[in-house]
């Protein structure tokens, strides 16, 4: 449910969803306590619970999901809506809810900012802010599958041995007949949605690429209430450019070492999947010292081939000017 401005409103079934998870759902050896914490709960969400209440519960292990799971309904709760509980995990001393939370967050934001837009190749893209997924080349295509996926693939679930060396050999992709999402075949997204097995390529140029710019676009633009162009780019023209950010760790130490004019090795360089250049369309916005140029964003995988996109970094490392 969304509320007047547009996002998303905590309501108790969003609660409920969480109190279901099997970390805290009784189970045949829970303890009359957890039981009644639990049908409480489910029946007022939002109830305070007593500390007698949690220590009360036997089980150590319980107690502690409990404790996990109340907090962050507390900030949810103070929050009011999704979006801003979000944006607040990443301002103070560090985030102290589990990365799964995190996750689920801008998953649900996600769904909330594309509802209308009804693009598959959008929706395939948007994966890539939640779930991290495994880079391989093949032919030239840089190609992204859900890492989840492969490693399911990869205990013998669906595809046996043949995806663990998917898993372990650092991404041959191609050694299994994983579909690639494009254009073409781009509604095939809706009926497949839940078993995350389409592999999408970021190369420059794809479908996919700027599908995840826009995205990107309509990601700040929802969080910021403010419009932004999202283009992908071959490569950064600009010697010394005013603004860069990395969309996940080994993005933001490529850019660093490339605006200082440091060398960075090929084998570095490779791991970037998608150059960005975002534009404000208000430059009055944007910090002086920025003005009406670009900002640059990059995407990589790690060591492992694996990227992890971090997309709170558009929330947090944007040159905005301060608002009054």
């Amino acid at each position: 449910m969304r509320d007047a401005t547009g996002r998303l409103a905590i309501t108790d079934d969003f609660l409920r969803a969480y109190y279901l998870r099997p970390e805290v759902h009784p189970v045949e050896e829970s303890c009359d306590a957890e039981r009644a914490l639990h049908a409480a709960l489910m029946q007022a969400p939002r109830r305070a619970v007593e500390p007698g209440e949690l220590d009360a519960i036997a089980d150590a292990d319980a107690r502690d999901n409990y404790r996990v799971v109340l907090r962050f309904r507390d900030r949810l709760l103070a929050a009011g809506n999704a979006e801003t509980c979000y944006a607040s995990l990443f301002h103070g001393t560090g985030v102290d809810v589990p990365p799964l939370f995190v996750d689920q967050l801008a998953h649900v934001i996600l769904r909330n900012i594309l509802d209308r837009r009804d693009d598959p190749l959008e929706a395939r893209a948007a994966e890539i802010f939640f779930r991290e997924q495994k880079a391989t080349l093949r032919e030239g295509h840089v190609l992204l599958a859900d890492f989840e996926t492969l490693e399911m693939q990869a205990s013998g679930s669906r595809y046996g041995s043949l995806g663990r060396l998917i898993v372990e050999a650092r991404g041959e992709i191609a050694s299994v007949n994983l579909e690639v999402l494009d254009r073409a075949n781009a509604p095939l997204y809706w009926e497949r949605e839940s078993r995350h097995d389409l592999v999408i390529s970021l190369n420059y140029g794809q479908a996919a690429t700027a599908a995840l710019a826009r995205v990107i676009a309509a990601w700040v633009g929802h969080f910021f209430c403010i419009q932004v162009k999202v283009e992908p780019v071959r490569a950064i023209e600009e010697a010394k450019w005013a603004w860069h950010l990395g969309l996940d760790a080994t993005s933001t130490a490529i850019l660093n070492q490339l605006w200082r004019g440091e060398t960075v090795e090929q084998g570095e360089l490779r791991r970037i999947v998608a150059l960005f250049r975002l534009e404000f369309a208000d430059a009055s916005l944007v910090r002086p010292e920025v003005g009406g140029r670009p900002v640059y964003l990059a995407l990589s995988s790690d060591q492992r081939d694996v990227v992890r996109m971090k997309p709170q970094n558009l929330l947090t490392n944007l040159p905005l000017a301060a608002r009054s």
